[in-house]
């Protein structure tokens, strides 16, 4: 609602004000998340972090070109300079044993990296043994990876050309070996290391080289004559990796303390020479007593992470992994540091190599380049610890003291936790998230760092992202191998986080055996309910469409483990429990007759009972997957489905859509099982309907009707397509009320109410109800509405104990109730079904049509009959003979063949001469995705359709339930944030729900001694039938017969005008304002018994049907009767309805079912309710003249507690007075105003007012009563009986007599009086100006 700014100045200047606190504490209706979102799944995010092509390194080859103790021609050394070689002296051993000995070395730097690679040494080779070489690894390797090591520190400097040099066979010469032919002998994928000078040039031509390679390979593939195209043409070499010393023009370092190749220790020997270097810093000064001596000597292996030496190499492969995850882009890291273990670690050792060569003026280079990283933070925490681990080594090497663990990881999990606590929504990824992951492989940190990463998880979908793509997938799957209790909840926690985003995970879960995980939480009643329902989540997951995880899970005994818990005390694990089932047996037999044995299906029917909406539908939806398995039938099976099916019958008035759209997919299930039975019945309907005809009452206008229809039987009256949401499919609800705004005026002169039969034929409705991609229905709703009244469906509530030869009308009938719901989204799944069925009778009794048998037993796949049992023993509706579909055209009347002209069927009209627009049965339409025509010719063509229910009926409710998981759980809701916007504006109208109580009040308690002022009139679109002031803003609903105008009172303008939805027999006879005081929806009731809830309206958005459902059932709607009469309590959520019937209904709005039904004990209809929370009564005024009090605590038979009998004729307006004794007010239509006392027999007061009363409303604060009567003027009395106006013109409007008044209301607070009459005008009258 848009605020008043005069108001909201007003309130701010009022400093002393607080808002009522009872406004905080009343209960909202329909504000879940049910009712507020679409009812589907998150939009599946890409899967970036599952590697679709991991590698291995599986060959090595280590060429080496030392020529040991010649130094090449184009290098000047120094002296003295770098020697080392795999820290090995070359000139302190023979020249042969010294390359021999630095080979071996360089093979065991590199197994420890990758042990199980295949590593080929060639020691100062020619051309041809490299050639040799690289050729028979990669004919070994086949598609794997092949690394390519060379050390030229022996040789030329490479060439411009694109040349490296080795030696010819008596190494009298340098031969130069061009690069191009590298990449042939090499192929692809392979990894280049290049250790020599002017590295870089290595690199470019390498590019040049494999460019050339492509436009080779686009010419060989345009031209296949081309000489090109008859070679055999090396490989691309995109997947090629480069790792070079130095850039092109940049010698290699020759400082004496170093290495010669530093870049090769750099690569393989990361941490010995990361800690040199770090001797040669000045800061190492501060570091007493380390030399590079003692650094040989660290004690422990670095593959032990509790040594020294172990937790350096740890500690450097986090921070190394960090930066990396830092600095890359995602899908650069996921290639170079996921996609293959020899590569990660070579570029993380590339990252140190980076820094330390840097420091000498050197420059690695990479193919892919990276970003700089050389400067990263990160570093200083590897300093640090690298300080904190030499400073203990003096005391460790000479004492022998114990060593003291870094506290890096404690200190980088503290820095992840403040990045949790302190950070704002939207902000950079945490560094530490790399290192979160290295901590899960350490015992002493590994619960707090679960802790954390789960925290993180919850963040949303997007961290679950991050995190698998950061690598913590293979971690936390290990991990379901642990056996510590303590673990249980936070790896559930996590498993349920990365699922909910993730479903594909089933598979690996499974292949690791990780389902028993979970199985086994879910057994344990130790474990806190919550923690069981992420893990049932967890295995509804693994079982989802997904047979080797159902049959994993089916051994695992998962369907006892559900059944127990199905009756847990937390909502949502009874609703995941049933999930689980519902997906376990799906399309899956051995769990089904599992589930037979142990009685699954009647254990799950308490749930169809359960306070909880999305409970009862996860119980629906799991009896539907039951039932709706095509395995082979037998008796017993099809007893059990439809013991099923008259269960699940029972929903058929449940109060929730969600509930109800569930309840049609589970019966269509088993219309797809039963499909020839189903058939036979939907001809006997059909027939039915054509030889009834039912009268409408719409069209049978009676004096007395306080609302008359104008309707000639010359305008068609057509119901919208799909009730409200389908009229937005041609225009959009706001632009079609436009267009209605200046309606034609219809030949006696007065404007046609608005309702979707004004439209014309063309526009969006269409006279059959079109399915979403309008192909025409076989049955238009009219045929299906016309139907269901003709099989007197009033049977339905005595569906329970009826013997199953009828199951099969039942359910049909069942069917066509849903499928005038007033929920659209509910009657279109139940339209589906039923044209599906009747699409198929329909063909199956062509005369000229005759089946082979075979292709009839695919046209109802599932029934007993195709499989050849019969169904009679079980006392089915007698099947369809399975060797031809002309037998039964006996029966049946030939619809028109396919070559005559479609003509109607001969049928009965209507009274009203209106004709239902459902007996053409277009012939030449092509139905769903394959037409009639083809039909003849198709033989698979039924079971194409077969498919079509099953596949195109689908609520989404599970993957909705699912959402649930992916978003934040532990964050605080927005609502109870107290800075949030959702909250200050909940505030704000609090603080003016107090104002306008407390300016209200002090002007009725002065008394109101006129209230004549006219301050509002308007012509409506429609005939207002129902007026209804919204408590707190300045907005009016006003109702005609089927759509409601919503108007400014005070600026007197119209702020929108909608379509209720009902059908075109029914009219609005109530509405309520729900949740008036926060965020309000319209309540509207039709005499037909359905109730609609609105929002979105009066603002600028489009108004949607938040949810609807009947609340009363068998009411038939007449023109003489009250139609449907309501009563809201806000404070315990319960709507009270009745009307032309002998009960009183009371739903549960929180629970969205009915709680109670009170008998009235009368012979006539209910006129109107008034209700007291405080003191549990209801008080109904009935069309006898009696006026009843209910107390509703009290049983059915006793609740009765009082009845008046004073009045003479119907009762107009009964009222009971909010206050702790206040009284009942009740009116006839004779005029005559009684008071009642609720513990006394008889009345207390009675007054006289005018007789003939049409309208009358009682004003709750100020004891007023307003009349309207036939007599065309309206007189308002105070509590003593004075008339205090009479009010017969209309102001200023020439003088013109006001119209007979058909419905009048006074404000809740305000004393202003609206007015509705027949001649279409709304006025609202108040006291004084100076008063108010």
């Amino acid at each position: 609602m848009k605020m008043d700014t005069d108001l909201l100045l007003s309130t701010l200047g009022f400093s002393e004000e607080e808002p009522d606190m009872n406004d905080w504490e009343l209960p909202l209706a329909f504000m879940k998340k049910r009712h507020s979102e679409k009812i589907e799944g998150s939009k599946a995010l890409a899967q970036s972090w599952r590697m679709k092509d991991r590698m291995k390194t599986v060959s090595v080859a280590l060429v080496l070109c030392l020529n040991v103790g010649v130094d090449p021609p184009d290098v000047v050394k120094t002296s003295p300079c770098a020697r080392l070689e795999c820290w090995i002296d070359p000139l302190s051993m023979s020249p042969q044993k010294a390359l021999e000995t630095i080979g071996a070395n360089l093979q065991k730097q590199y197994e420890n990296w990758q042990p199980r690679a295949r590593y080929k040494q060639s020691l100062d080779p020619t051309v041809d043994e490299v050639k040799k070489l690289c050729t028979s690894l990669r004919r070994n390797a086949k598609e794997e990876r092949v690394l390519f090591h060379y050390n030229g520190h022996g040789v030329p400097r490479p060439t411009v050309n694109g040349e490296i040099w080795v030696f010819n066979k008596n190494y009298t010469q340098y031969i130069p070996l061009s690069i191009y032919d590298l990449q042939t002998w090499m192929g692809s994928p392979s990894i280049f290391v290049y250790d020599c000078s002017n590295a870089g040039i290595i690199v470019k031509s390498f590019k040049q080289f494999a460019l050339q390679r492509e436009q080779e390979l686009e010419v060989a593939a345009i031209n296949p004559s081309h000489p090109l195209a008859q070679m055999s043409l090396p490989p691309s070499m995109k997947n090629c990796i480069q790792l070079a010393a130095c850039e092109a023009s940049e010698l290699l370092p020759m400082n004496p303390d170093l290495p010669a190749d530093l870049f090769t220790s750099c690569l393989t020997t990361p941490i010995k020479i990361a800690l040199r270097w770090f001797c040669m810093q000045k800061s190492s000064k501060l570091v007493p007593g380390v030399t590079l001596d003692l650094i040989e000597k660290i004690p422990g292996r670095l593959n032990d992470r509790r040594t020294p030496l172990g937790e350096l190499n740890w500690i450097f492969t986090a921070i190394t992994d960090t930066i990396a995850w830092n600095v890359l882009p995602r899908d650069l890291f996921q290639k170079l540091f996921r996609q293959d273990l020899l590569v990660a670690s070579l570029f993380r050792n590339f990252l140190l190599a980076e820094r330390i060569m840097r420091s000498y003026n050197c420059t690695p280079v990479s193919s892919p380049r990276l970003p700089p990283t050389y400067m990263h933070a990160m570093w200083q925490a590897w300093d640090l610890a690298v300080d904190i681990c030499l400073s203990q080594l003096p005391t460790i090497i000479e004492e022998g003291t114990a060593f003291r663990h870094s506290p890096f990881f404690a200190e980088q999990l503290t820095a992840f936790q403040v990045w949790l606590t302190m950070g704002v929504e939207n902000r950079n990824p945490p560094e530490q998230l790399p290192i979160v992951l290295q901590v899960l492989l350490s015992q002493v940190h590994r619960l707090r760092a679960l802790d954390l990463l789960g925290r993180f998880l919850d963040l949303g979908p997007w961290a679950v992202s991050l995190a698998l793509s950061v690598g913590i997938f293979p971690y936390v799957l290990k991990l379901l191998q642990s056996s510590a209790r303590e673990l249980r909840p936070l790896l559930v926690f996590i498993w349920a986080k990365i699922l909910a985003v993730d479903s594909s995970c089933q598979a690996d879960l499974v292949k690791d055996n990780g389902h028993k995980y979970f199985l086994s939480v879910l057994a344990d009643s130790y474990m806190p309910a919550e923690h069981r329902t992420m893990a049932v989540f967890i295995l509804a997951v693994i079982v989802n469409s997904y047979s080797t995880g159902q049959e994993a899970c089916l051994q695992g005994n998962l369907i006892a483990n559900c059944l127990e818990q199905l009756s847990d005390p937390h909502p949502l694990l009874r609703q995941w429990v049933a999930i689980c089932l519902g997906r376990i047996w799906q399309n899956f037999d051995p769990a089904r007759w599992c589930g037979v044995r142990d009685s699954a299906h009647e254990k799950l029917y308490i749930l169809l009972s359960d306070p909880i909406p999305e409970v009862r539908c996860a119980a629906v939806f799991a009896l539907g997957t039951f039932v709706g398995n095509s395995a082979e039938r037998t008796d017993h099976s099809t007893t059990i489905d439809h013991n099923v099916a008259m269960m699940l019958a029972q929903l058929i008035n449940d109060g929730s859509p969600v509930v109800r759209k569930e309840l049609v997919v589970a019966l269509s299930h088993l219309v797809v099982q039963y499909e020839s039975n189903f058939c036979t019945v939907a001809l006997q309907f059909i027939e039915e309907e054509k030889n009834y005809t039912v009268p409408s009452p719409a069209n049978t206008a009676e004096p007395g009707n306080l609302t008359p229809v104008r309707d000639s039987p010359g305008i068609p009256r057509l119901r919208s397509v799909n009730s409200y949401t389908n009229i937005r499919a041609v225009t959009t609800a706001r632009n079609l009320n436009k267009s209605l705004q200046n309606l034609n005026l219809n030949e006696e002169g007065a404007p046609a109410a608005f309702s979707p039969g004004n439209l014309s034929t063309s526009s969006s409705a269409s006279s059959t109800l079109g399915s979403p991609d309008n192909d025409e229905y076989i049955l238009s709703f009219e045929t299906l509405d016309k139907m269901r009244r003709v099989s007197s469906y009033s049977s339905l509530n005595s569906l329970i104990g009826v013997s199953f030869n009828s199951v099969y009308t039942q359910i049909w009938r069942v069917l066509l109730h849903l499928a005038a719901d007033p929920f659209p989204e509910v009657s279109d799944l139940a339209m589906k079904v039923l044209n599906c069925i009747a699409y198929k009778a329909m063909m199956n009794t062509r005369p000229q049509r005759i089946l082979d048998s075979g292709s009839l037993t695919q046209s109802a796949p599932a029934s007993p009959t195709s499989k050849g049992t019969h169904i009679h023993h079980a006392g089915g509706s007698p099947p369809m003979p399975s060797t031809s579909s002309s037998s039964l055209t006996n029966e049946v009347p030939k619809p028109p063949t396919r070559d005559q002209p479609a003509t109607r069927p001969p049928y009965t009209p209507t009274i009203g001469g209106q004709a239902p627009h459902s007996h053409q049965f277009p012939r030449t339409r092509k139905m769903f995705d394959k037409g009639p025509e083809q039909a003849a010719e198709d033989g698979d063509e039924p079971c194409g359709h077969r498919n079509y229910i099953s596949a195109t009926l689908q609520t989404g409710l599970c993957d909705w339930s699912a959402k649930y998981f992916a978003q934040p759980v532990t964050k605080i809701p927005e609502e109870h944030d107290l800075q949030s916007q959702v909250r200050m504006e909940r505030q704000w109208r609090f603080l003016r729900n107090t104002r306008v109580r407390k300016q209200s009040r002090s002007i009725t308690q002065r008394g109101v001694s006129r209230l004549d002022d006219q301050i509002f009139i308007n012509r409506n679109p429609g005939v207002p039938s129902v007026v209804k002031f919204h408590p707190f803003n300045t907005c009016i609903a006003v109702a005609d017969k089927d759509s409601i105008c919503f108007w400014d009172w005070e600026k007197g303008e119209r702020l929108d005008y909608f379509y209720n939805g009902n059908p075109r027999y029914t009219r609005i006879t109530a509405m309520e304002y729900l949740n008036g005081h926060d965020c309000s929806l319209l309540l509207t009731a039709t005499d037909d018994g359905a109730l609609r809830v609105w929002k979105n309206f009066a603002d600028q958005k489009n108004p949607e049907m938040v949810t609807a459902w009947q609340g009363l059932s068998d009411m038939l709607p007449t023109t003489r009767g009250a139609g449907m009469v309501v009563d809201w309590e806000q404070e315990t959520g319960l709507l009270m309805t009745s009307g032309d019937v002998r009960i009183i209904r009371i739903w549960d709005t929180d629970r969205e079912m009915k709680v109670q039904d009170i008998p009235t004990g009368a012979d006539s209809c209910v006129t109107s309710l008034s209700c007291d929370s405080q003191r549990s009564l209801i008080v109904a005024g009935l069309g006898d003249g009696s006026v009843r009090v209910f107390d509703r605590r009290m049983g059915p038979n006793e609740c009765r507690i009082m009845t008046y009998r004073e009045h003479s004729a119907w009762v107009v307006k009964a009222h009971l007075q909010k206050e702790t004794n206040g009284h009942i007010i009740s009116v006839s239509v004779n005029g005559d105003v009684r008071f009642f006392e609720p513990r006394t027999p008889d009345s207390v007061n009675v007054l006289q007012t005018v007789k003939g009363l049409t309208a009358l409303d009682i004003h709750p604060q100020a004891n007023l009563f307003a009349c309207g009567s036939m007599n065309q003027f309206i007189a308002l009395y105070n509590a003593s009986g004075d008339v205090i106006s009479n009010i017969k013109y209309y102001d200023g409007f020439m003088g013109q007599r006001i119209g007979a008044i058909s419905c009048l209301a006074f404000h809740p607070h305000w004393p202003h009086l609206a007015v509705g009459s027949n001649d279409y005008y709304m006025s609202i009258y108040s006291t004084e100006k100076r008063l108010r």
